[in-house]
Order: C-alpha cells, then sequence, then structure tokens
C-alpha cells in the first residue's frame, strides 16, 4: 500500500493524456478522411504509422490518392511538408542538400554553408521512389533510418517528428528499381489504396475533394501533441503474453517450408510499436491480441519472401497467404 501512495498525484494527469490522445487521433483521422473518402483503413494505419514513429509505403497505381493522403496528413498537423519527385537523374544531394560557398560582399569567403534538402521536413513525401536510382534510394533510407543526414563529415539531425511517405510504382512499370528486401524493412507498413467503390468515385467525380477539401483543412494537432501522442503510443503497456505470440508468429516466418526470407527483429519490434499506437487510437493503455493480428499483415507482409522452389510467387500476395495461414495455425493468447 505504501508504495502506491507518490504515484497518487501523477495518475490522474496520465489518464487525462491518455485519453486526450485518443481524442486528438479520432481528430486526425477524421480531418484526413475529409480528403480521402471512402479509405477509412488506409488512414487508420497511415495514422498508426505517424504515431509509432514508422513510414510507410504506398505501392499502387497512379492516380487512386496516394499524394492527396500524404498532402491531408500533412496539413491536418502543424507540419512542415515537403515532395520529391524520384526520377532516375535524382542525386543523394538533391536529398539531402549540400555545402555551398559562403559569398560575402559578391565574394567568396573561403567558408561553406550547408544548405538543407527537402528530406528536412516533417512529412516528406517521396514519390515513385522506385524510380530512382539505388544510391537516391539509399540516401533516403539512411535518412529514414537515423534520422540525420550526414554532409561532408558534419551530421545533421533531421525535424522532430519525421515521417516518410513513399510511393512506388507496380514492379511491372518500366524504369523502376525495385526496393531489395533490406530497404524495403525499413518502412512500417506497406499499403495499397485501391480504385474507391463505386459511390464514392460519384462523389470524387460530383466535388473533387482531393482539391476542395485540401484547401480547407486546418491542423488539428501541433507538433508538441504529435510528439507527445507518439510518446504515449510507445508507454502503451504490451504484455509478456503478446510477446511471446508475436515471436511465435515470428519463428513460424523462419521456419516455413515456403518462405525463404522470414520476419527481421526489426519488423517484430515495427509489429509491437504498429499495435500500441492502434491501441492508443481505440483510447485504450495496454494491447491486445486483436491489435496484433489486425496490423501483421500489412507490417509483416512486405519483410518475408516466398521461396519460388516450392512453387509459391514472390509477390505480395503469396507472402499475405502464408502470413494469413500462419496466424490462423499460431494459438492466440489469452
Amino acid at each position: 500500500m505504501g508504495t502506491s501512495l507518490p504515484t497518487e498525484p501523477s495518475q490522474p494527469k496520465s489518464e487525462l493524456t491518455a485519453r486526450r490522445a485518443a481524442e486528438k487521433a479520432g481528430d486526425l483521422l477524421s480531418n484526413v478522411e475529409r480528403a480521402l473518402r471512402g479509405k477509412p483503413e488506409v488512414v487508420l494505419r497511415a495514422s498508426i504509422c505517424l504515431l509509432a514513429r514508422g513510414h510507410l509505403l504506398l505501392e499502387d497505381v497512379p492516380g487512386v490518392g496516394k499524394t492527396t493522403l500524404a498532402k491531408a496528413l500533412a496539413c491536418s498537423i502543424e507540419s512542415e511538408f515537403r515532395r520529391i519527385q524520384f526520377t532516375s537523374d535524382l542525386l543523394p544531394s538533391d536529398l539531402t542538400g549540400l555545402s555551398v560557398p559562403e559569398m560575402e560582399n559578391g565574394h567568396a569567403t573561403g567558408r561553406f554553408v550547408f544548405q538543407p534538402g527537402p528530406v528536412f521536413a516533417n512529412v516528406l513525401l517521396a514519390d515513385e521512389v522506385n524510380r530512382s536510382s539505388p544510391k537516391s534510394q539509399s540516401a533516403l533510407l539512411e535518412a529514414m533510418s537515423e534520422h540525420t543526414v550526414t554532409v561532408d563529415g558534419t551530421t545533421h539531425a533531421l525535424p522532430d517528428p519525421f515521417f516518410v511517405i513513399a510511393t512506388q510504382n507496380p514492379l511491372e512499370h518500366h524504369g523502376t528499381h525495385p526496393l531489395p528486401e533490406s530497404q524495403l524493412d525499413r518502412f512500417m507498413m506497406r499499403l495499397s489504396i485501391g480504385y474507391p467503390s463505386t459511390e464514392y468515385e460519384a462523389e470524387v467525380l460530383r466535388e473533387d475533394p482531393s482539391t476542395h477539401a485540401l484547401g480547407s483543412l486546418s491542423p488539428v494537432v501541433d507538433l508538441p501533441e504529435l510528439r507527445a501522442m507518439q510518446e504515449r503510443a510507445a508507454e502503451v503497456k504490451f504484455e509478456d503474453s503478446l510477446v511471446g505470440y508475436l515471436l511465435s508468429l515470428v519463428d513460424e516466418s523462419r521456419d516455413h517450408d515456403n518462405l525463404e526470407l522470414g520476419v527481421s527483429p526489426r519488423g517484430a519490434l515495427a509489429l509491437r510499436r504498429a499495435a500500441q499506437a492502434r491501441a492508443l487510437i481505440d483510447g485504450r493503455d495496454y494491447c491486445i491480441p486483436e491489435d496484433v493480428r489486425e496490423l501483421a499483415l500489412d507490417v509483416l507482409s512486405h519483410r518475408v519472401t516466398a521461396d519460388v522452389r516450392t512453387g509459391g510467387h514472390r509477390g505480395a500476395e503469396e507472402s499475405r497467404w502464408i502470413l494469413s495461414e500462419i496466424l490462423e495455425r499460431v494459438p492466440v493468447p489469452f
């Protein structure tokens, strides 16, 4: 009893913070859905990535709302937004920035100053990331992983938060450079928006929400609030029974006969963080098995590779099918 007394004064503040975080997350979802209609699950998962300090890869055909989703998220938080169009001639310095000679009264001083590139933003849209060279892809992915950029031996910190939404054309499109498995592993989720239903496509044709709604969106979350929400998500309880369940899923992927590449430790950690953010949005300070099951396919499917020697195909659908079978086979705790 004595040990509980010192924590009592701070308990109401903690509960209020959790409740407020869930309310703000709801405001964020509603705001983004004004621009990207008919895709609540995509908006939810993109928001989970943001709150879990992950990054999002959207793989889809052009024109289904990938840019709209990124802009709507950026407009919904008080953030700096940048868009980079990846092309075959894009250089790493076009992303990260470079050192340029310092000028004074029209003359070079002999010193160099760093000019930040577009990667210095809170929300970054990396459009058609698989159209650029592997060297430029690596520059972006290094920034995603380290949250820093090193130019001429000097390391520069990126803004906090730093959230990347990268889009990727289907691999059969011309002029693409597929991201290797080690780089795909840096993305928390890979999603496909897909075509809208007939009902919502009719609304798009009548109202064009990507034009009108985006212009009217205002921030519902400021940066200090977003950072506090991210910290709160990281504090959501993830019981040992769920740790065991998650590890069972991961072990099954590594031992599966039809998978030549299983889930990495980074992938397991990403699923835990995503589940914590999902619980936060639901207003809970603890995770349940459904948080893990609901997000497992979107977090893990791009981290595994089907073994073609056993008759599989190296595609996203094959990976999702195998992971679905693993989810059905592994016992769910309590």
